[in-house]
């Protein structure tokens, strides 16, 4: 299952996404928000965050007004790898190289049908497994002061 939840910025791409993954036959968890009132990104990072890490979701999605906010959010829960992309491209090797278990995107600056293309591709692609690239993630999971 994947997950997926925006603040208020992210609210009609999130609900055009989830419709798009769904008719992909992707099971999708919505975990807010759900309205276009104002509200705070990082409670749902947080929340869907909780969901990727104790394995209720496999992968996670977050949306807000440019997606530099979730990704910021979402990068501090250890043992998230969140990515934020804006090309199908950059979807494929976070993937690849970093495992990235959540996808970032920005709805004021990604149109709804790359949104689509970018999150299929991020959904399909498998991690290398490379030993160089296990070393780096290791790097990146690592406590530092």
């Amino acid at each position: 299952m994947i997950g997926i939840a925006s603040d208020h910025g992210g609210f009609e791409l999130k609900n055009a996404l989830t419709e798009y993954l769904k008719k992909a036959g992707v099971q999708v968890e919505d975990y807010g928000c759900f309205s276009m009132e104002a509200c705070d990104y990082p409670e749902y990072a947080y929340i869907l965050c909780d969901a990727v890490l104790s394995g209720e979701c496999e992968k996670g999605i977050l949306i807000c007004g440019t997606g530099i906010g979730m990704s910021m959010a979402a990068n501090r829960m250890s043992g998230i790898r969140a990515a934020l992309c804006g090309d199908v491209f950059s979807a494929q090797a976070t993937r690849q190289h970093n495992d990235a278990n959540v996808l970032c995107l920005g709805a004021r600056v990604t149109g709804e049908g790359l949104a689509c293309m970018i999150a299929e591709t991020f959904l399909k692609t498998e991690f290398s497994g490379e030993k160089r690239h296990v070393g780096r993630i290791r790097k990146i999971d690592a406590e530092y002061r």
